[in-house]
């Protein structure tokens, strides 16, 4: 375990150094909230990239991946569709050039639908951080299991991605997510061909895992592959931690371009996490593993690089069993080891990154949305770092928190991308392309959206709705809810002034 613990080492000291680094050129508020707006397209590919695909993707899709193969493929897939739309508004979004989301809802709508926004925020991204934390303690726990338990690995993660995210801002998170990326790029893409040549190659991959991993839907209906879809998209096209990547660009070209790479990598990216995740579930079908599947991608980079290895008598789901020996020799066998502390290391890395984004975002909502708006608007650039940074210490706690006390990623992913869908991403596309929707609409879209979703789940709606309809994720009705309020409310009241629409560029 010594080599895993020097990459992990030396992933921290490299993360410390880039904010470090950036430190120096943080004078400013919008320094520290939108990179003094001069991230050029390469940074921002990787840094969007890094913020997108996290424990989500390395943890509840691997998940899903190892326990239903290829038909995960449908939460990712509903990130690509959100992304092909979000190249349409990369430009307007740059061009309107504020902090954060509730800044567009108070330009675009009112005060009301600000502080809606900023609490929708703090329930979504909180509550992705906090995943992140649960990951990254899983592989602490996963390298050095007799030294640190899961629940200190939360929090030794917890301390890292505090002290990284409040250190510089926006300009570290960016600056630390181009090596994060490359890193989590390479060795995910060579991992995986390693693996599968190991076992016998996609055959017997095939021969190991049942039919159903390898089909369109596999063993999910079509609601539950909606379900997935769905939160992932709109998600997207919603994203806050986006948006401020785009207000941060150097210009309205920089933004446009990024969403290019952005789109390529990120469809690399998920499909290769799901691909590794459908060959780990035939390489090591049972153990631990089996019991814990969300760690798969961890457990491979543990145990299925090593020298000689040998995977045996692996059943069919025809009851054949197949034998598969590996027997690597020479510099190849030697770098093994290597290739699978890069895996682990690549994984930490993403979880960290993930986790500085999504405790970043909230962050800038009560300082620039709350503090800055309401409480000090002439505070001093000096005043606002000082309180952006205690923000950060103060969200991590609460992120930390909720970390303790949440075992399921997968839920939990689902729950968080669910708020911001349903009660968010439907008023911030209404306003850059709906010119009717009002004021009062996305109040109570916004509002209903967060109520539906966070009300759901509890033992006295259960208890009032049939068992079909309350075993169902929160997405459809919070969202048809969400919808309904919009439409509704907006051909009810009276159309918004033309400054408004200015406002965002929406004639």
């Amino acid at each position: 375990m010594i080599l895993y613990a020097i990459v992990l080492g030396l992933i921290v000291l490299t993360l410390l150094g880039v904010s470090l680094t950036r430190l120096g050129k943080v004078h400013t508020r919008a320094d520290y909230l939108v990179a003094g707006r001069s991230l050029p397209a390469f940074v921002l590919v990787f840094t969007l990239l890094s913020s997108w695909i996290g424990s989500g993707s390395l943890l509840g899709g691997a998940e899903n991946a190892y326990n239903h193969g290829f038909a995960a493929l449908w939460q990712p897939a509903g990130g690509w569709a959100g992304l092909a739309l979000i190249y349409f508004i990369a430009r307007r979004a740059r061009r309107f050039a504020q902090y954060t989301i509730p800044d567009l809802l108070e330009a675009r709508y009112n005060q009301t639908a600000r502080v809606l926004g900023v609490i929708a925020v703090l329930f979504t991204y909180t509550g992705i951080t906090s995943y992140q934390f649960i990951g990254g303690g899983d592989i602490l726990h996963l390298i050095f299991p007799s030294e640190i338990s899961p629940i200190q690995g939360r929090c030794i993660i917890a301390g890292f991605v505090i002290l990284f995210t409040a250190i510089a801002g926006m300009s570290s998170v960016a600056y630390m997510d181009v090596a994060i990326g490359l890193l989590a790029t390479i060795t995910l893409c060579v991992a995986l061909p390693v693996l599968v040549h190991g076992f016998g190659g996609w055959s017997a991959v095939h021969a190991a895992l049942p039919p159903t991993h390898f089909q369109v839907l596999g063993d999910l209906s079509a609601i539950q592959a909606l379900e997935l879809f769905l939160p992932t998209c709109l998600l997207m096209l919603g994203n806050q931690a986006m948006y401020q990547k785009f207000f941060s660009a150097k210009s309205e070209r920089d933004a446009s371009r990024a969403v290019l790479g952005w789109i390529a990598g990120t469809v690399l990216l998920e499909t290769v996490i799901v691909a590794l995740a459908v060959a780990g579930s035939a390489v090591f079908p049972s153990g631990e593993v089996h019991e814990h599947p969300r760690e798969i991608l961890a457990y491979i980079g543990l145990h299925g690089f090593q020298p000689a290895s040998t995977f045996t008598s692996v059943p069919t789901p025809n009851g054949h069993p197949i034998g598969i020996t590996t027997t690597q020799t020479g510099g190849g066998a030697s770098l093994l080891p290597l290739l699978g502390a890069l895996l682990v290391g690549a994984i930490f890395a993403k979880i960290i990154s993930t986790a500085n984004n999504y405790l970043f975002s909230p962050a800038t909502n009560l300082v620039n949305d709350i503090f800055v708006r309401y409480l000090r608007p002439a505070a001093s650039n000096r005043q606002v770092l000082l309180i952006s940074r205690l923000m950060v210490i103060a969200l991590g706690i609460w992120a930390l928190y909720q970390g303790l006390h949440t075992e399921s990623v997968l839920k939990k992913v689902l729950y968080a991308y669910t708020v911001y869908a349903a009660a968010l991403t439907p008023v911030i596309l209404a306003a850059f392309y709906w010119r009717r929707a009002t004021a009062p609409a996305a109040v109570a879209s916004i509002f209903t959206g967060t109520v539906v979703t966070i009300a759901w789940d509890t033992t006295f709606i259960h208890s009032h709705l049939p068992p079909a309809l309350a075993s169902r994720d929160a997405i459809l009705p919070a969202l048809l809810a969400s919808l309904l309020c919009l439409v509704a409310v907006s051909l009810a009241t009276t159309p918004p002034s033309e400054a408004q629409l200015e406002a965002l560029g929406s004639q």
